[in-house]
Formats: C-alpha cells, sequence, structure tokens
C-alpha cells in the first residue's frame, strides 16, 4: 500500500497551522510522504481560484519534488437547498465537480472523492436515495470525459453503513465509479471493521485513517444527585496507534481481500497536543511510521 498525506491536514480549518497548496508539496515531500490529496476547496484547490495554468504550475511543482497527486477532494452534499428548488444548488455542485476532474486529469490524478448528503426529515427517503443516485450517476459521466473516476466516501448519512453504500453503488452503475472507505466511520457506528473491509475490498480504491478517543458524555441531574447520559460521545483525534479505532484490523481485512491502493493519513478536526505546525508534523511523521511498521506503506 502506498501512504498519502491528506492536504486538509495544514489547511487551518480548526485552528491548526495553515500551508498553501505550494508550501504543502514540499512540506509532505520533507516529511516522508510520496502522495498527497489535495484538499478542493478554500484554502486549496478550489476552482475559484485556480485556473488552468496555475494548475498546470502544481503539476510542475509536484513533479519537481517527486510527489504523486493520488486523489482531489470535492465537498459535496446533493440534499443541500432542497428546500429552495428554485436554486440550481444540485447543477451547480455538479459544475465543481467536474472542474475538480479537469484538474485532476492535469494532475495525473485518477481520482476525485464525493460525498453522499445529510438526509432531511422533509424528503420521504426514497426521494433522497433517487436525488443521490441520479447525481452521483452524472458525476461520474462528466469525470469520465477527464479520464478521471469518481470515489464515494463513507462519510455522511446517506448510504453511509457499508450494506448500503453497497447497495448505492449498484444503483449508480457507472464504470469509473469507486468507493473509499474509511475505517473511523465503521468503527464509530460500530460495524466490524475487518469483516466489512474484506467483504468490500473489491469495490475498494482508497481509504483514509484516522484515529479518535471517544470521551463520554454525562449531563448532572442534582434532583437525583445522579448523572445521566446527555448523548453520543465526543470522540477526538489522537496520533495514529494512539486511539480506539482499529486501523489495523480494518487494513489487514483490506489486505485479505486483495486491496493494495493508497492509504492516506489525515488531521480534519482539532488534535490532542493542539494545532501548531510543530505537534501536526510530529502526529503526521508518527503515522508515516506506524503504517510502515506494520507493513502497510512501500
Amino acid at each position: 500500500m502506498q501512504a498519502t498525506l491528506f492536504s486538509v491536514s495544514y489547511a487551518g480549518l480548526w485552528g491548526q497551522g495553515r500551508l498553501s497548496l505550494e508550501e504543502f508539496v514540499p512540506h509532505a515531500r520533507s516529511l516522508g510522504y510520496g502522495s498527497i490529496e489535495i484538499m478542493g476547496k478554500r484554502p486549496h484547490l478550489s476552482p475559484l481560484d485556480w485556473d488552468e495554468a496555475r494548475v498546470r504550475g502544481l503539476a510542475a511543482l509536484c513533479a519537481d519534488e517527486g510527489v504523486e497527486v493520488d486523489c482531489v477532494a470535492a465537498y459535496t452534499h446533493w440534499l443541500a437547498g432542497a428546500s429552495a428548488a428554485e436554486v440550481p444548488l444540485v447543477e451547480m455542485q455538479l459544475q465543481y465537480v467536474e472542474a475538480l476532474a479537469r484538474a485532476a486529469a492535469i494532475l495525473s490524478c485518477p481520482l476525485v472523492r464525493v460525498f453522499t448528503a445529510y438526509e432531511r426529515g422533509d424528503l420521504p427517503p426514497a426521494v433522497q436515495w433517487n436525488r443521490t443516485v441520479t447525481a452521483l450517476q452524472e458525476c461520474c459521466d462528466r469525470a469520465a470525459v477527464h479520464g478521471v473516476s469518481i470515489g464515494i466516501q463513507n462519510h455522511h448519512d446517506l448510504a453511509v453503513h457499508s450494506q448500503a453504500l453497497a447497495e448505492l453503488y449498484r444503483d449508480i452503475d457507472r464504470p469509473n465509479l469507486r468507493l473509499m472507505l474509511d475505517p473511523w466511520s465503521i468503527c464509530l457506528r460500530s460495524e466490524d471493521p475487518s469483516a466489512m473491509a474484506r467483504t468490500m475490498a473489491p469495490l475498494v480504491a482508497y481509504t483514509t485513517l484516522a484515529d479518535y478517543v471517544r470521551l463520554p458524555r454525562y449531563r448532572y441531574r442534582p434532583e437525583l444527585i445522579n448523572y445521566e447520559v446527555a448523548g453520543p460521545d465526543l470522540v477526538r483525534a489522537v496520533p495514529l496507534g494512539e486511539g480506539e479505532m482499529d486501523n489495523l484490523g480494518f487494513l489487514r481485512g483490506l489486505q485479505a481481500g486483495g486491496y493494495d491502493g493508497h492509504v492516506a493519513y489525515e488531521m480534519c478536526s482539532p488534535l490532542r497536543g493542539g494545532g501548531s505546525m510543530e505537534n501536526l508534523d510530529r502526529t503526521a511523521r508518527q503515522a508515516l511510521a506506524w503504517l510502515q511498521e506494520n507493513g502497510f506503506s512501500r
């Protein structure tokens, strides 16, 4: 497998250290990563800011640094704005995904990541499902023109469970569609990471790791002189190998299913130790070392 560093880790979105994309490429190489995933929005690869000439300059920089671009990450929600039907938000997102596919082709990158949708209470489930399927079919068709595949990540509500995701894959039914199965999502929802990874491996083109600890939440009830459960646990990102996510079992399951692709690492939420560049770099190096020690990085 090939270790990859996701540029969102250095985007400054959670108060952490921030690098421009031009700074991130050589920085990733200095940390030991030979491949990267690029965040497809500001402050990184937003189509609003990156014309073809600038993307070609980035491709040249990557070539000079010996860094491959393995994925460009789009941020989509196909049910956004469904209550305002006069606003063509699906069309806007389709144009956005196609623009990233065009940039990916210039970067010799084979894959654009997308999300499904956050479920809504004002639409029947079948309508939400069909609207998402139709949008993702068009994403695939438009990306195919540029020789790029679409990868669906198990992140948003709709089809987040592995069985539902496989069903969505069947309904979309496009040759350039792949899945981007992440273990942290599977673990937090209490699926069996090893079994699901092995079963889904033939459909998977990419995976992204993060590690978390669960922080149980309680609310004090003074009239009972006791506590009640306040809701789902808070989770906090920690260095790879220090948390509760069964990343090792997941990767072994993928491997047993025949997967030998990319394994990305991301720091995309508040991180134990803070957001300084020193802590980000230390954590990114630790992730690479963990992958190498466990035999998951060439």
